[in-house]
């Protein structure tokens, strides 16, 4: 934890003053599971901690590779999206026939199933092999903010100096 101890200015370029209604940061810390500990302290000692917020910076997005994607795999995740909408629509068809719901709902989503899995191969075709992976992206920053409201920055920086 770094709590700065300028009153106006900071080294993360979020305040360049005291001005009414501005932030400033009280602490930093390198991970948010302390920044959220922080303001949990403020809270257990009566800090109104409606004027804080956590700011994360140094903020970088990381892209885990999952696997690759052939057009079997496309069809097959067209198919599970499709057989979902398929679904939805022989549910709408069905509350409103006169028999037979259950037939029904299975019709829309078996055509629901085939529909989905033909999109999904042809759109991962036409894509000419320029994206064969799937992947889950994730914006991570460097280093967390805890910033008040400058006319009670005072307290908190006070507050956090007891924190152990």
């Amino acid at each position: 934890m770094t709590i700065p101890d300028t009153p106006g200015g900071d080294s993360l370029g979020l305040n360049a003053g005291i001005v009414p209604g501005a932030t400033v940061p009280v602490a930093t810390y390198p991970d948010y599971a302390s920044a959220q500990r922080a303001v949990d302290f403020l809270s257990d000692n009566q800090f109104p901690v409606e004027r804080t917020a956590i700011v994360g910076t140094d903020l970088r997005l990381v892209e885990k590779v999952l696997g690759r994607v052939t057009i079997a795999r496309a069809a097959l995740n067209g198919a599970a999206g499709g057989a979902w909408f398929g679904l939805f629509i022989g549910l709408l068809f069905g509350i409103f026939s006169d028999g037979g719901w259950l037939g029904v709902l299975l019709f829309g989503l078996l055509i629901g199933a085939l529909w989905g899995a033909v999109f999904g191969a042809i759109a991962h075709a036409m894509t000419g092999g320029r994206r064969d992976f799937s992947s889950a992206s994730t914006l991570t920053a460097g280093q967390y903010a805890v910033t008040v409201d400058a006319e009670v920055a005072d307290q908190a920086r006070q507050a956090l100096t007891r924190l152990v």
